[in-house]
């Protein structure tokens, strides 16, 4: 069995947690207005999400890294 190493918690993990409150109600964004380039709210609102998590994540990874 191998030993965890004990290095502590960061703050910056807590970032995670924006996307998924953002789309964790789809009733708050379940709508057609406002349209982008005629995509309803619902699909761009998402999309854009998915653009966000993966900076996010990238963030949170580098402040992570950072001795």
């Amino acid at each position: 069995m191998t030993k965890r190493s004990a290095r502590p918690r960061s703050p910056w993990t807590w970032l995670l947690l924006i996307p998924f409150l953002a789309l964790a109600f789809p009733v708050l964004y379940a709508r057609a207005q406002p349209s982008l380039f005629g995509l309803p709210f619902f699909y761009w609102y998402q999309f854009a999400w998915l653009l966000l998590t993966a900076a996010i994540t990238w963030i949170v990874y580098a402040l992570r890294r950072r001795p």
